[in-house]
């Protein structure tokens, strides 16, 4: 088992540390396994695999789970309070509902007593009996309609005790039908050929007559005041619900902005911090990621980044010094030479002092031993130029003359100038700038041995340098009349660890370290090339000083 688990790894390393080596230094990323031997690793640009604290991988998966979390429960507020708004709206259309049938059916009822208190009029009248048949049917249909309004829509009535109309109508209707029961006077009784089942009128006495039309104005009024109170009552629900609709659609604004206003601040701006500060880091800046006040899992995120990119910017000096160190070699043999020639003085001065200590030519002696001194402060100067090349150090950009940084990087590498390469400087002296001399001194060397070991048979070196007058930046470029670069060569120079040369002369990362430090002074970097007709590469920089003279 820990022979398969130590094959996975290895097999997940070295697909980590092939996908490592195709991306640029200073973009350099961490790719995570959370499944090898129970162990997260990652692979830096060297190919070393790095085990990571458990807690940053807990705090990835933390924030999947928070951000899920976040995004859910604003959803959820949202149909919470959206469904209650539905559910406000649809109680009130369904009161609107309720109140229009009542309305409806009480006014039916109300048209039945109506026509019954007609008929009752009209059996007064006329004496008809069939006018009393009349009322009492209407009367009757008054009364089941009541009944349904009870059954079905009792508990939305506007009036709780309809009970109470309810034996108001049937006392009425038992006031006409106790007409019908009541026998005759005899001098009033009607023609034989007219009788009918029921009695006339004029059988009611005045005290009957009175009661029935009393409980029929009683019963008119009554309902008549019911049927409107309950339209008053739909007035006021049509207005509550339109009060309803306005509070919903404000609502719905309000709860919108809300969440809308919570997504922006406790995901999307962090998010956005976060993004902006990888697309700087992209571009060359290292400074890490702001912090963010959130106090959620955001703040753990940048915290985690943050280390990780201080991490990066370790094992991006790392292999910075490493450059260097790969230059130092093949600097080896032209400071050699030109340590071997003051050395070379001094000896020669020291051995002709030995040789006439005793005579007493004490001003020749003198000249010999300032010429000594000036070959030691000569070499003292070499090895002080290696030193301040090969020294580690901090981004630290300083006023600097870039003609002097020039000079000096030019007379460290006046050994490797071949004698059939010939050399032309166009810089003016009033170009300064905020660089760092150190790496600025670095691309320097780069782009000046890049040209040198691309003419092996002679040509020109052309350095120039230019400040567009008003511009915040100046350029300067490095030529050569050497055999030039094909297209597809072109496109892949800054990748690290790319080199068209054999084996044992480059390592690969001159140019892509080059490019590092040149985006790390917010500046660019452009490359022309022809086969056969040379190589230019262009380097623009802020320079915000010279631009205001």
């Amino acid at each position: 088992m820990a022979n398969l688990c130590g094959r996975h790894c290895a097999a997940q390393l070295t697909n980590f540390h092939q996908s490592a080596l195709a991306i640029r230094p200073s973009l350099t990323i961490y790719v995570f396994s959370e499944n090898c031997c129970s162990l997260p690793v990652a692979v830096d640009i060297f190919g070393s695999p790095v085990i990571l604290q458990q807690s940053v991988i807990q705090q990835e998966k933390s924030m999947t789970i928070s951000i899920r979390k976040k995004i859910s429960i604003s959803f959820i507020v949202f149909i919470l309070i959206s469904t209650l708004i539905w559910f406000l709206n649809y109680y009130k259309y369904h009161l609107i509902n309720e109140k229009l049938q009542i309305i409806e059916k009480k006014d039916q009822v109300f048209n039945m007593i109506l026509e019954a208190r007609r008929f009752e009029k009209n059996l007064f009248l006329f004496n008809d009996p069939q006018d009393l048949d009349h009322a009492i049917d209407y009367v009757k249909q008054a009364q089941a309609g009541l009944v349904e309004i009870i059954t079905e829509h009792g508990r939305y009535t506007a009036e709780r005790d309809m009970e109470k109309r309810q034996r108001l109508l049937t006392n009425y209707l038992e006031a006409l039908e106790a007409i019908g029961k009541s026998p005759a006077p005899a001098h009033l009784a009607p023609p034989a050929d007219t009788m009918v089942d029921r009695q006339p009128a004029q059988a009611v006495n005045d005290q009957q007559r009175a009661h029935i039309r009393e409980l029929g104005r009683l019963l008119t009024v009554d309902f008549e005041s019911i049927l409107n109170r309950e339209r008053h009552l739909a007035i006021q629900l049509v207005q509550e619900s339109k009060y309803y609709l306005d509070f919903a659609l404000a609502a719905i604004i309000i709860v919108t902005l809300g969440i809308a206003i919570f997504m922006y601040y406790n995901i999307n701006k962090p998010l956005g911090a976060i993004e902006t500060s990888i697309r700087e880091i992209a571009s060359g800046s290292h400074a890490g990621i702001p912090a963010i006040s959130s106090g959620d899992v955001f703040a753990s995120l940048v915290t985690s980044l943050n280390n990780m990119i201080g991490e990066l910017n370790r094992r991006n000096e790392q292999l910075v010094q490493n450059e260097k160190l790969a230059s130092l070699g093949t600097l080896t043999s032209g400071v050699a030479h030109e340590l071997n020639n003051p050395l070379n003085n001094i000896s020669t001065s020291v051995q002709i002092l030995l040789e006439e200590i005793d005579e007493g030519d004490i001003e020749f002696k003198r000249e010999l031993l300032e010429e000594t001194e000036k070959q030691v402060e000569r070499a003292r100067d070499i090895v002080k130029g290696l030193l301040e090349f090969s020294r580690k150090g901090a981004f630290n950009p300083k006023t600097t003359s870039f003609k002097k940084l020039l000079q000096r990087t030019l007379q460290m590498l006046k050994g490797d100038f071949p004698p059939e390469v010939d050399v032309k400087i166009d810089v003016p002296e009033h170009i300064q700038a905020d660089l760092d001399a150190q790496r600025i001194h670095q691309v320097l060397i780069n782009l000046i041995q890049n040209g040198l070991q691309a003419m092996p048979d002679g040509g020109t070196l052309t350095i120039s340098a230019e400040q567009v007058e008003g511009e915040d930046h100046f350029c300067f470029r490095i030529s050569d009349t050497g055999a030039g670069m094909e297209k597809d060569v072109l496109v892949k120079i800054f990748d690290p660890f790319f080199t068209s040369k054999t084996n044992g002369h480059g390592t690969g990362l001159g140019l892509s370290i080059s490019h590092g430090i040149i985006e790390q002074h917010e500046g660019h970097i452009l490359v022309e090339s022809r086969p056969g007709e040379g190589t230019t590469f262009t380097v623009c920089l802020p320079n915000r000083l010279t631009s205001k003279l």
